[in-house]
């Protein structure tokens, strides 16, 4: 190999250690996104002693109407615990969650429903919550959602439609509209 060549591999070699250098310093002083935990769906995410509450949310037409809670509690310690959620003007559920087990509040046997919301739909309202067996408690901020997505309107409350919303009633009459029949011809 000539003086030239020897030259020219030297410096591949030096251009090649510099982009190299450039592409993993990004990453050093970049964090890592897979790093930060976070709620990524609708609801919050909580821990109460052994209860780990998980995507946690409220699900009301209103400010004043009854809201259901949703989510999932889960019980890591090996006795029968009973989390307690106090929300506004004095509303209060309870949710019994069985040792080393979880409770799915989107189940119709373990509806928890607080009489009042407290928040209009897509506020956060301020949620006491208490696990009974340490009497551990937190504070937390849970958002407010109505039926605006379809997936959350089995989940209103009774008591919780809308004001001022009359459903549709089924129209007397048989005959199809014109351009029903005039489309459903052309095929």
């Amino acid at each position: 190999m000539n003086r030239a060549q020897s030259g020219k591999l030297a410096l591949a070699a030096g251009a090649l250690a510099l982009g190299l250098a450039t592409m993993t310093g990004c990453g050093y002083i970049t964090p890592q996104q897979t790093t930060h935990q976070y709620s990524s769906s609708d609801g919050i995410r909580a821990d109460l002693g052994p209860l780990q509450l998980r995507n946690m949310l409220i699900v009301s037409a209103g400010e004043n109407k009854p809201g259901r809670l949703l989510g999932a509690v889960y019980n890591s310690s090996s006795q029968d615990v009973k989390l307690t959620v106090n929300g506004a003007k004095g509303s209060q559920t309870q949710v019994p969650v069985k040792a080393n087990s979880y409770t799915l509040l989107n189940e119709s046997t373990d509806e928890a429903i607080l009489s009042t919301s407290g928040g209009i739909p897509g506020s956060l309202v301020d949620i006491k919550v208490t696990e009974d067996g340490t009497n551990v408690n937190k504070t937390v901020k849970m958002p407010v959602l109505d039926a605006t997505l379809p997936e959350y309107k089995e989940y209103l409350p009774a008591g919780s439609e809308p004001t001022g919303t009359a459903s549709p009633t089924p129209s007397s009459s048989t005959s199809a509209s014109p351009s029903a029949s005039a489309t459903a011809g052309a095929h």
